[in-house]
């Protein structure tokens, strides 16, 4: 099966499979009928410290992975990204995102991390 990212904004695909949105906060504008969401496991986010410090430009992708791979390791993120992984190895997953380069963000740290499960 595959797994791959996806902006939330865009429009739901037929080979999509399970739709799990990656992001901690729920997409400003987007009403939640409209997303078609299948799955929002939070507890794999990034934390609200990282994710700022992120933002603020603070330091570079490669840092924040690294510092959002060291969170994975917690045990309910560990968990949920096992979920994840048991649903990629089922059925097509699509990973959603609001951020606006999917390829530098922690969505593509989780495709990573999946496809080298």
């Amino acid at each position: 099966m595959s797994v791959r990212v996806h902006r939330v904004y865009d429009p739901p695909e037929p080979d999509d499979g399970v739709r799990v949105l990656v992001d901690r906060l729920w997409p400003r504008g987007l009403a939640k009928d409209a997303a078609h969401v299948d799955e929002w496991p939070k507890g794999l986010t990034p934390s609200t410290e990282l994710r700022r410090w992120y933002h603020a430009g603070e330091g570079s992708y490669e840092e924040f992975a690294e510092r959002y791979e060291a969170e994975l390791a917690a045990p309910e993120a560990a968990e949920l990204l096992g979920h994840v992984r048991e649903l990629a190895r089922e059925r097509d997953v699509t990973l959603l995102t609001a951020s606006k380069s999917p390829e530098e963000s922690h969505a593509a740290v989780l495709l990573r991390l999946l496809d080298e499960a």
